[in-house]
């Protein structure tokens, strides 16, 4: 794929509206670019597979994993004065949310422009203004003066769905993105790039590339993907929180334009060892940057695949600053490498490198 196609993508896979439980807008948008390189399931989970079409169902098989979903919220109820009342779907901070721009998707499917209403600095106490707002004492304001304006005019009640509001932009200069959502559409695109880049080359394995729903939920839709695949190796496309803002050098493990990182730790996961120092070494045959990481914290579809079937399983994170908040950056050049480890991943592994990974010698 050509870089300035790559570019779009990445920008309208980021503009997308698409939160958990609500990822039909991405869905539809992921199934249309991919369309000509893979065949096309969608389960009633809005999870999606998109199997590589020289598959002949004999080999064993590789599942690449993204996830569809962004955190967001939904709407819990219409409070007298027409504010609505919302619940976080995936995990935010909370000191992010006052004054966030936002559309509702109405009862029609129509957008309705908003914003996470606060108090005015005019009328909060001194403990107020110091104090971290609490998601149950936030709002969201449409315009709407009343209840029933808000369910009869602007068509919005329980159970709507509400998204980040925010445009992706591009620095030709900087080579940095920044905007909304790279968690994880950025790993849908390299999945999308993936099979575009192997679309009539003939690999070890069969290949299918599958756009899980509900992760910042619970990883829900992995379970499910695997459950299906039956995976004999699995590389997860993920898009991870940037440390190079806070931490000392010596203890940043992921930064921008560092290449992707390779998780060798977080709280739901650990992967398969040999097949980590496998990517590590063919990254480094090949002169691909990358970075290693022991998180105390997070968690992505690796874990559930790797629960549901044993497979061998790697994550290869692109690294994301402000990763679960409105605003993002994240480099061209990082992106670029994760989707060049995952190639060389896939053109060079063969059965007997897969049965080493599962050696205890």
């Amino acid at each position: 794929m050509k870089k300035a196609a790559e570019i779009q993508m990445l920008k309208d896979f980021s503009n997308a509206n698409a939160t958990s439980g609500f990822e039909n807008e991405f869905v539809d948008l992921f199934t249309k670019t991919v369309k000509d390189y893979a065949d096309l399931e969608v389960d009633g989970m809005l999870n999606v597979y998109a199997s590589k079409k020289q598959n002949t169902g004999k080999r064993p098989v590789i599942q690449l994993d993204a996830h569809s979903d962004a955190v967001g919220f939904l709407t819990q109820a219409i409070r007298p004065n027409g504010l609505i009342k919302f619940v976080t779907l995936g995990g935010w901070n909370n000191v992010v949310l006052p004054a966030l721009k936002v559309k509702v998707r109405n009862r029609d499917g129509e957008y309705i422009p908003g914003v996470v209403a606060l108090k005015p600095p005019h009328f909060m106490s001194e403990a107020e203004r110091k104090s971290v707002p609490q998601v149950a004492d936030l709002s969201i304001d449409v315009g709407s003066s009343s209840r029933e304006e808000t369910i009869n005019d602007y068509k919005i009640d329980t159970g709507c769905p509400i998204f980040v509001d925010v445009d992706c932009e591009y620095n030709e200069k900087t080579g940095l993105f920044f905007g909304k959502d790279f968690d994880d559409r950025f790993g849908a695109a390299a999945m999308a790039d993936i099979l575009e880049n192997l679309k009539d080359e003939e690999v070890n394995f069969d290949l299918v590339a599958a756009l899980s729903s509900q992760e910042e939920v619970g990883l829900r839709g992995a379970y499910v993907t695997a459950r299906k695949i039956k995976p004999d190796l699995c590389l997860v496309l993920e898009s991870c929180p940037a440390d190079d803002t806070f931490e000392p050098d010596w203890l940043s493990q992921t930064g921008l334009k560092r290449g992707p990182m390779l998780r060798d730790m977080d709280v739901t996961f650990l992967p398969n060892p040999k097949f980590q120092q496998y990517a590590c070494n063919l990254a480094d045959k090949n002169g691909i940057p990358y970075t290693r990481s022991v998180r105390t914290g997070g968690g992505q579809d690796g874990a559930a695949i790797y629960y549901e079937n044993g497979a061998p399983t790697i994550v290869i994170g692109i690294p994301v600053r402000y990763e679960h908040s409105p605003y993002c950056f994240s480099s061209y050049k990082d992106y670029k490498a994760a989707v060049d480890l995952a190639l060389a991943i896939i053109r060079d592994i063969d059965k007997e490198k897969l049965e080493s990974f599962k050696s205890f010698n």
